[in-house]
């Protein structure tokens, strides 16, 4: 029995040992990351959605033919006023980038355009628009140049809050209310920033800003390099 035991022992003893320094270590599990000696080769996550973003806005554009890692400059706007366009240049200048300015003509979105629509007769139109007055939308009006000519405008609204609470008063009247954006042309700027040697594009919160948050600021390519720009001096 106690040779047994003995036996068992060593036969414990050989087998630990075998795995501490003879087994080879188990595979790590998943898959091993890919080593590259390029710099360029390590491009941060949130890069990725950005160069997504400007590879679909290139198409049906008119603008130079980009894609993903091959977009070189990104565009910023539009600024409505020149002085957001220079905060925004120093908030760049800020994260080291050097940006340019650039005039446009472009359709900016003025806001949302909430009505009543489908009214039968214009006998309901004008009910509608003495209920919705009476409800707390002083702005509503009567629309008369457009066919059939039966619909209430409650207003053209910038904020979305404030758009939100005209149509939850049309409807806690009664009406099912419908939003449409609305445009128009105006003399805008863009600011044209070129990508950073380590691969690094501002993104859309840097034009932004956080004090004053700009309506429909978005990124695109910077158009063809045959239009004249000029540099950006920022504000102090």
């Amino acid at each position: 029995m106690r040779a047994l035991f003995l036996l068992l022992l060593l036969a414990n003893i050989l087998f630990l040992a075998w795995t501490q320094w003879v087994a080879p270590a188990p595979a790590p599990a998943g898959r091993p990351t890919p080593s590259s000696a390029h710099p360029h080769s390590i491009r941060l996550l949130r890069e990725a959605p950005l160069a997504s973003e400007l590879s679909s806005a290139v198409q049906g554009s008119g603008l130079s033919d980009v894609s993903g890692e091959t977009v070189t400059c990104v565009s910023g706007g539009p600024f409505v006023e020149k002085i957001a366009a220079e905060a925004a240049a120093g908030r760049l200048e800020k994260l080291g980038f050097t940006s340019r300015l650039r005039a446009s003509r472009d359709e900016v979105w003025v806001g949302q355009w909430m009505r009543v629509e489908n009214l039968a007769t214009p006998e309901d139109a004008a009910n509608a628009l003495a209920a919705l007055k009476a409800a707390g939308i002083a702005d509503a009006y009567l629309l008369t140049d457009e066919p059939p000519g039966n619909v209430v405008s409650l207003g053209v609204f910038s904020d979305p809050v404030k758009a939100a609470e005209a149509a939850a008063i049309a409807q806690k009247a009664g009406f099912t209310t419908k939003s449409q954006d609305r445009f128009r042309t105006a003399d805008v700027y863009w600011l044209d920033v070129d990508r950073q040697a380590n691969a690094g594009l501002p993104g859309l919160d840097v034009f932004q800003g956080d004090a004053h948050p700009l309506p429909r600021l978005g990124l695109k390519p910077c158009p063809a390099p045959a239009e004249t720009v000029k540099p950006v001096a920022p504000q102090p």
